[in-house]
């Protein structure tokens, strides 16, 4: 039983203990709570914050390399636009494999702004058709944004 007092005041005592009482914001990294709007409510859709999301609009989402040498590295860039009306957040992209690597840029890009994500692939022992996929996080209605890539990589000789 006394076991059980002493964890019960060390978890009242921590979750009653915030880590930054005075309200500031301590990582200077961080975007501000204002470019954040959810608009999905217990109600339904609030059609209203759902109009005021950024939108990213890509030029393609599918780009093929056709044919190509294992070992060749080949880069392309997905060229998109930001045609909504807040500004656009991308939080993460990850390629489905290690041989797909995204780059994208990192600061919110204001509506009307356009930008691009480059996307390399190294074919290093990948030989035959391959399909990768990059997969987007973003602060859009949608949340999540796919690119495609393919190859039809030659075996080395």
């Amino acid at each position: 039983m006394k076991h059980f007092f002493i964890i019960s005041f060390i978890a009242f005592a921590a979750c009653n203990n915030p880590v930054n009482s005075n309200n500031t914001n301590s990582n200077t990294n961080q975007l501000p709570t204002s470019l954040v709007n959810n608009p999905h409510t217990a109600n339904g859709m609030d059609t209203v914050a759902a109009n005021m999301k950024p939108v990213m609009d890509f030029k393609d989402t599918v780009h093929d390399f056709g044919a190509m040498h294992e070992d060749e590295v080949v880069q392309y860039e997905f060229a998109f636009t930001n045609t909504g009306k807040s500004p656009l957040i991308i939080t993460s992209a990850a390629g489905s494999c290690g041989c797909t690597i995204p780059d994208y840029p990192h600061d919110p890009l204001a509506p009307g702004l356009s930008s691009v994500i480059k996307v390399s692939f190294n074919s290093a022992g990948k030989a035959g058709h391959q399909e990768k996929t990059v997969t987007i996080h973003t602060n859009t209605l949608r949340s999540i944004q796919m690119l495609y890539i393919k190859a039809d990589v030659a075996k080395k000789k």
